[in-house]
């Protein structure tokens, strides 16, 4: 009977070891996607614990008629799917800043910067490769709070495609 309950101790044990995912301790790479308007993003996570990471973005754009810079902070949990397959969801923030010019109708532009903080939400899923690279697909709402037009207390939704080095 011993022998019996040592060996399902030890198959549990096994079954929940196998189950166990493990997330790299730092990633970098680029977030690619809307990002409303700031384009694409450098991205580094950093592995807090066995399913939790810290992820900042610093994303930045420069045009003729739009300038700016958004970085955002996101505290992230990981879920295992399948062997390399993971979904994880996240909450956090960050601060943007833009300076634009625009035509105005009859002639003549107007210029308008505004420099505001946000909350963001994040879920989505991501591919571990048997090599050190992660791909992932987030959809990411944002909210502003802000005095100015740009942001004007609205939700904004950023959908990207991450891909990062693991080491």
């Amino acid at each position: 009977m011993k022998k019996v309950f040592l060996l399902a101790i030890a198959l549990i044990g096994f079954a929940f070891t196998s189950n166990a995912q493990s997330i790299s301790e730092n990633a970098l790479g680029l977030r690619l996607g809307d990002s409303d308007g700031f384009g694409a993003e450098i991205s580094y996570q950093r592995g807090l614990g066995e399913n939790n990471r810290l992820e900042v973005d610093l994303g930045w754009r420069d045009g003729n008629n739009f300038d700016g810079f958004k970085l955002a902070g996101l505290y992230q949990w990981v879920f295992p799917l399948d062997a390399s397959f993971n979904w994880y969801v996240g909450a956090g923030g960050g601060l943007a800043s833009y300076e634009g010019n625009y035509s105005i109708p009859g002639g003549g532009t107007v210029s308008d910067s505004e420099t505001f903080f946000f909350a963001a939400g994040d879920i989505g899923i991501e591919y571990n490769f048997d090599i050190p690279l992660l791909i992932s697909l987030d959809f990411r709402p944002e909210i502003g709070f802000g005095d100015g037009d740009y942001n004007n207390d609205d939700l904004d939704f950023d959908i990207a495609l991450g891909i990062r080095y693991q080491f």
